[in-house]
């Protein structure tokens, strides 16, 4: 990432798409497109080609305190809407995703590195949530409770909380904002968005079908920077703002926790995680190998509920493992645009000196690398699959959140013993297991410290679903009926002298 001083406007450059408008390079704050006061742009490479695709405006907290007043301004009337007002633009903004799928995948590959395939498949997934909220919007109920009095009526009625301040990761681009995005509007919030420096364009597309799909000036607001940190805290500190939500590392989620403590928001947070994948000797050993690529090595390791450390039970240990590493070889390495690809580059330089360093770690310790463990020659990029042997629980593989394409296979012997191996850990967010005892898969999924549970799978994210963790993954839902409660705030009212 680099932040430079703009001449004659922009440097030129232009991503190839169907839909031209989508190509955004300014920021959208009160229905308008704006530049940052300063003049200063950051520049967006394709990690795998490392070429220009484009400059954004490297924003400071200035900016930033225009957004909020855009959408304060622009709460007093977006929540006065009806319930089937909101949803219908929501709807057509969903309608609109569907029908840009192709480009906005193609943004996202670029900017991002995943693999095109996966990219549609986010923006699918992504587009998801608009359309699932665009329909809750109408089912924002309230309560009547019985009086505690001859005289007395009660009724509870949930109101939008107010201005939502959205901080969003790289890794997701285009869903984690839709996710975060979504219920906040359907319940009559507006929102100012700060995508990640590093993956910005996905994110001005989304506010240019936002623009088409109808919704009013300063309702949706989306700014980009370089200062992170300055933007955090202009959001966490602006009285104006009322609720943040995060998605990122449990080190800055902290931080923006603190800093909402002063003026009592409320605080949304899905942070790291170090999910477990247990495999049992009753398992179909096969499914699970197929659960464990999708879950390990989607977006190459890049995923907050990706597999980090895999379990396999002592009797079937020496099986699973040789079917993963035949799996894990056929795995192909590349652009994402290139048709076939699994796996693409790494976000950047400092993201692989990180797996680098883990898997270094694990092999200087006496654990046994059987296949990958270096950089690929495809691209300097593209660190490969690596599947690892012997690994221990003082290794960083074990500690750590890898995000990376990296495979530690620990051997146990018993349930209780791997339980416990599982929950040791400060992070809980997801958490996988096959077998087929369904006495043993109540137990073990009743026992798993996490938020989230697959049995039988290494694919649980889904619109429908509380997406979410606990202990130091954070706290809060997205996705399901339950996600829209963050948004919103319950108020009481006490009907008296009725009699």
């Amino acid at each position: 990432m680099e932040s430079v001083k703009l001449v004659d406007g922009n440097i030129k450059t232009m991503i190839a798409l169907n839909n031209k408008n989508l190509y955004k390079t300014d920021c959208y704050i009160n229905g308008e497109w704006h530049a940052a006061k300063n003049g200063h742009a950051i520049v967006i490479n394709n990690p795998f080609s490392k070429e220009v695709i484009g400059t954004v405006p490297d924003m400071e907290a200035a900016d930033c305190v225009e957004a909020i007043d855009a959408a304060h301004s622009a709460f007093q009337e977006w929540k006065k809407y009806t319930a089937a007002d909101r949803a219908q633009i929501l709807r057509k903004w969903y309608e609109l995703q569907i029908e840009n799928l192709e480009d906005l995948a193609k943004i996202l590959t670029i900017e991002q590195g995943k693999p095109l395939a996966e990219a549609k498949g986010e923006i699918r997934y992504g587009a998801s949530f608009v359309e699932w909220f665009a329909e809750e919007a109408k089912r924002i109920y309230g309560d009547v409770i019985p009086g505690h009095g001859r005289d007395k009526r009660i009724t509870v009625i949930k109101q939008p909380i107010g201005v939502v301040g959205a901080i969003t990761p790289w890794n997701f681009p285009n869903a984690m904002i839709t996710r975060k995005v979504s219920p906040a509007l359907a319940a009559g919030c507006t929102v100012v968005i700060k995508p990640s420096e590093l993956t910005p364009l996905s994110a001005l597309a989304l506010a240019e079908l936002a623009d088409q799909a109808g919704f009013p000036k300063g309702v949706l607001n989306i700014i980009t920077t370089s200062d992170a940190s300055a933007i955090g805290k202009e959001l966490t500190g602006n009285p104006k703002v009322k609720k943040i939500s995060f998605t990122g590392s449990t080190k800055v989620g902290k931080i923006l926790l603190k800093q909402s403590a002063d003026s009592v928001k409320k605080v949304s947070l899905e942070l790291g995680g170090n999910a477990p994948f247990i495999v049992f000797d009753d398992a179909d050993i096969d499914a699970a190998v197929k659960g464990a690529i999708a879950s390990k090595f989607r977006n190459a390791g890049q995923t907050c509920v990706c597999s980090n450390r895999i379990f396999a039970q002592e009797a079937i240990y020496d099986e699973f493992v040789e079917k993963l590493v035949k799996a894990v070889a056929a795995l192909k390495l590349g652009d994402g645009l290139e048709t076939g690809v699994n796996i693409g580059p790494l976000i950047g330089a400092k993201a692989l000196a990180f797996v680098e360093n883990v898997v270094e770690d694990a092999r200087s310790n006496g654990a046994v690398i059987l296949t990958g463990g270096k950089v690929s020659l495809v691209n300097d990029l593209i660190y490969e699959p690596t599947v690892i042997t012997n690994p221990n629980t003082g290794m960083k593989v074990f500690r750590e959140e890898i995000f990376g394409p990296v495979a530690p296979i620990f051997k146990f012997e018993t349930e209780e013993e791997v339980i416990e191996m599982a929950n040791d850990t400060p992070y809980g967010l997801a958490s996988y297991f096959y077998g087929r005892d369904y006495a043993r898969i109540w137990r073990v999924a009743e026992a798993l410290e996490y938020g989230m549970v697959g049995i039988n799978t290494g694919m649980i994210s889904t619109t429908v679903a509380p997406f979410g963790g606990i202990k130091q993954s954070g706290f809060g839902r997205e996705g399901s009926k339950y996600g829209i409660d963050d948004f919103v705030n319950i108020k009481y009212m006490c009907w008296g002298g009725v009699d």
